[in-house]
């Protein structure tokens, strides 16, 4: 039995170094993992606690279209795990159970201007029955103008928070979750200004269509974006009402 035991302090520069590089590197990649994934996990708690999440809608699940179904199984579902493979800058996808192609109305008007003064968005461009939301503001399926009774639907892209540009349509509407019940929504049609005023938000599925139906009983406005940030998941709208006549500029 040995009456010594000899340890062999390790006193090297080199190796020191690389143990404090390898738990920096650990910490700074904890902390960019956390980064990525906070606005996600927040918006998520956040939507629960105060977020309406449940609509319904007429529309039943069976009536999808059948090529419809088939483009699904190779481009992948709405499904969180899915591999999906579509473009959702393009505005008909983003609520694939909605027959796009539609009767629609005719407008002279082609495109007028959204602000949003609480998130700093002043005269975005809106364009009427577009397609293409890296370019611009879309007005889905149009029905109606701003200012007539029915409901104005308006899709608009949102991303991560940390992604955000204010002069980027692919982000416009990344931090339309904060707003709140009173906030103005202002329209600009032409030389005619329309104020609406935010009183109602919640999130559906994507196969919640009922969300796009018009209401005739006022002048309405409905802000569509996907979420949770930087997601495809589910649809955020948010409902204002005409609450101001218009005004000449």
């Amino acid at each position: 039995m040995a009456l010594y035991l000899y340890l062999k302090e390790n006193t090297s520069s080199k190796r020191t170094l690389i143990s404090y590089l390898s738990y920096i590197s650990l910490i700074i990649g904890s902390l960019l993992l956390f980064w990525s994934f906070y606005p996600i996990i927040s918006f998520e708690i956040y939507s629960r606690l105060f977020i309406q999440n449940n609509l319904f809608t007429p529309l039943p699940r069976s009536d999808t279209a059948s090529s419809l179904e088939k483009a699904n199984s190779v481009l992948g579902s709405n499904n969180v795990f899915s591999n999906n493979l579509r473009d959702f800058t393009q505005a008909h996808l983003w609520f694939p159970s909605k027959v796009s192609h539609q009767s629609v109305r005719s407008f002279q008007l082609k495109t007028y201007t959204l602000s949003i003064p609480r998130l700093n968005i002043n005269d975005a461009e809106v364009i009427v029955g577009g397609e293409d939301l890296a370019k611009s503001l879309v007005h889905y399926l149009p029905q109606s103008l701003p200012g007539e009774y029915g409901n104005v639907v308006i899709f608009g892209h949102s991303t991560l928070p940390q992604l955000y540009n204010t002069k980027d349509y692919k982000t416009i509407f990344t931090y339309l979750p904060s707003l709140e019940k009173g906030d103005k929504i202002l329209v600009k049609v032409r030389d005619v200004q329309y104020e609406y005023e935010v009183y109602d938000m919640f999130v559906v599925n994507p196969d919640k269509v009922s969300v796009l139906e018009q209401k005739t009983d006022a002048p309405y406005i409905s802000l569509i974006t996907c979420v949770p940030p930087g997601t495809y998941w589910k649809r955020l709208v948010v409902r204002a009402k005409l609450t101001e006549l218009p005004e000449k500029l």
